[in-house]
């Protein structure tokens, strides 16, 4: 991240340069400044619209050079922001025409969360009444689906070859091997572009019949058909069904399902304390299976953290160096009296000059009022995860809480020393009644030893039911937090899970969570400290929000002036454009 960084940073000067950019290696070190990891810059065939296989951006080179660089920063954009992942793609393999309205919708956006690394040039594509409209891939999906009057995408957009993008992405280990059957719907034999616009329903969820998905799992027609025919139920170790409160982790006595799970390291009793689950405040979650909201679903309660008891506290000093770029961020305008220029005279200032004029004394020039950026406005509450999963070794041999643990440290006191309200929250969950979020420092509380003692005794286990998380922090943040502009700054390994709480369906709830946030004004900073969490997953959990994973803590502050404006930047506007929408938040107390 530091690398990319330095190559945004020496590309920008080259930009805003009149130098014609038009080397491919050039284009190259841009194209994955942006993107984040290696890409390459190929030539098409002179007319052909510009595409990504994933791994490669193909452009025309007939056109100028800005035509190029805004081609190459459309489609880079489009693989960081998540929007060409497998999952979209496959809905648009022989669908051109939704393909068109995905690319206009999700395009905008895409650029959008990633304006903050975009030069002007490009920027001016951007229509932010679309961006606005979504916030993340699936949300641009389901809204191309619905409306088939979108018109098509500027030609600088180039096109999505939904097929290659699979193939490539399969690579060559997923040729069939000798002898082993084909299925039907596998054809070699290629098939051509086929339109279903006739087909697409107008429900959120709509789009083409896809009858040869999995039927155990649910995925197409027959699929549905047989769940509610024979009461399909999924079993991961235990019965329950998807997004329910079945158990979706993998227990010390089950055999292993799957790659994909978490371990709970706490033992039974680990996490009592003297909380009546009776109290708490519901919010609402996110069911991505059916489409809508489960109202009063998750009760979090907030549990006093228990100090460390000996004194080896964390340290009260900037140890990362985060307080300088932090500075510029957060700064309000303040109405000072008795400047040399401003908008306005200042009586009192005036009134005295003219004493002093009258007097035979040389007068004060400084005798107006201007608005200066010299107040703190930013609030920002950081959301620290202590479930199981980071208890797991991290990359520079430190485990990923104790890494996490050090830049919330360093986090809460550099906000607080520049004079900005901060917060610290912990939270881990043990199922949908039992989310626990444990105030380190709350808003009006000073940095201290205590706080320091608080965050030291935080103790990784259970699990992260993420979603409810932010949404009460968020929640906290808008009460509490006193200023215009406000952060929620989540530190998490990504791995949203607790029971009934599986992958797809707790990363589709955490990004609806962090997409209500967002919508009412709040910027969203999700930084994975540490964790070898894929990339993908990130993704997937953190939608459109800013995120970024910080491989070592002395890279941090390299990179969070930027992620940070960013963050802000992307809120205003989103406040500015959904002036009056309401989502979902806290329901009751």
């Amino acid at each position: 991240m530091v690398n990319q960084a330095l190559a945004l940073e020496s590309m920008r000067d080259l930009l805003t340069s009149d130098t014609e950019v038009d080397g491919l290696e050039r284009l190259g070190l841009l194209a994955s400044a942006l993107f984040g990891s290696p890409l390459q810059v190929a030539s098409l065939e002179s007319g052909e619209p510009p595409w990504t296989d994933g791994k490669t951006v193909f452009i025309d080179p007939a056109v100028d050079w800005r035509g190029r660089l805004q081609a190459l920063a459309v489609q880079t954009s489009l693989l960081a922001a998540g929007s060409l992942a497998p999952e979209i793609v496959r809905k648009l393999v022989r669908r051109p025409g939704l393909a068109k309205r995905y690319l206009v919708v999700e395009g905008h956006r895409a650029l959008t969360a990633n304006d903050q690394l975009l030069p002007p040039m490009v920027r001016s594509l951007i229509d932010c009444e679309i961006a606005a409209r979504s916030d993340s891939p699936a949300e641009s999906l389901a809204l191309a689906q619905r409306e088939l009057q979108i018109p098509d995408p500027p030609e600088i957009f180039g096109a999505i070859r939904a097929r290659t993008l699979l193939a490539s992405r399969a690579g060559p280990d997923s040729s069939t091997a000798a002898g082993e059957h084909v299925p039907r719907q596998q054809s070699s034999k290629k098939l051509a572009e086929v339109d279903d616009d006739e087909n697409e329903g107008a429900g959120a969820g709509a789009g083409a019949i896809d009858l040869f998905s999995s039927p155990v799992g649910g995925g197409g027609a027959i699929g549905k058909l047989l769940q509610k025919v024979l009461g399909v139920v999924r079993q991961l170790g235990e019965g329950g069904s998807p997004g329910a409160d079945a158990p979706t982790h993998r227990t010390r006595s089950g055999a292993r399902r799957g790659a994909n799970f978490v371990l709970s390291t706490a033992r039974e009793g680990a996490f009592d304390d003297d909380t009546d689950e009776r109290h708490g405040i519901t919010y609402p979650e996110w069911d991505v299976h059916l489409q809508r909201y489960r109202s009063n679903w998750c009760t979090v309660q907030e549990v006093e953290p228990r100090p460390k008891a000996d004194d080896t506290a964390l340290g009260l000093s900037d140890a990362y160096g985060l307080r300088r770029p932090l500075a510029r961020l957060g700064v309000g305008l303040a109405r000072c009296h008795r400047q040399v220029q401003g908008d306005d005279i200042d009586i009192d200032a005036a009134v005295e000059a003219r004493v002093e004029v009258m007097a035979g004394t040389a007068p004060d020039e400084a005798v107006y009022l201007d608005s200066l950026r010299r107040k703190r406005d930013l609030a920002v509450l950081i959301l620290l995860d202590v479930s199981g999963s980071v208890a797991e070794p991290g990359a520079p041999g430190q485990t990923v809480h104790e890494q996490q643990q050090a830049a919330a440290a360093a986090f809460t006191i550099a906000l607080h020393d520049l004079g900005d309200r901060v917060a610290l929250y912990a939270f881990h969950s043990q199922g949908r009644s039992a989310v626990k979020l444990m105030p380190v420092k709350r808003f009006d509380d000073d940095v201290d030893t205590l706080v320091m003692r608080r965050l030291r005794g935080l103790v990784p286990g259970a699990y992260s039911r993420l979603g409810a998380a932010i949404r009460h922090g968020a929640a906290v943040l808008e009460r509490d937090g006193g200023t215009s502009r406000r952060l929620l700054l989540v530190l998490s390994d990504g791995l949203a899970y607790d029971h009934g709480y599986e992958r797809v369906y707790g990363a589709a709830d955490a990004r609806r969570a962090l997409s209500e946030a967002r919508q009412r004004g709040t910027g969203c900073l999700c930084l994975t400290i540490g964790a070898n969490t894929d990339a993908d997953e990130l993704r997937r959990v953190f939608g459109g929000a800013a995120h970024a994973t910080v491989p070592r803590l002395d890279q941090l502050s390299a990179m969070i002036g930027p992620l940070f404006r960013s963050a802000l930047r992307s809120a205003e506007v989103r406040r500015r454009t959904n002036t009056g929408a309401k989502p979902a938040a806290r329901e009751g107390e």
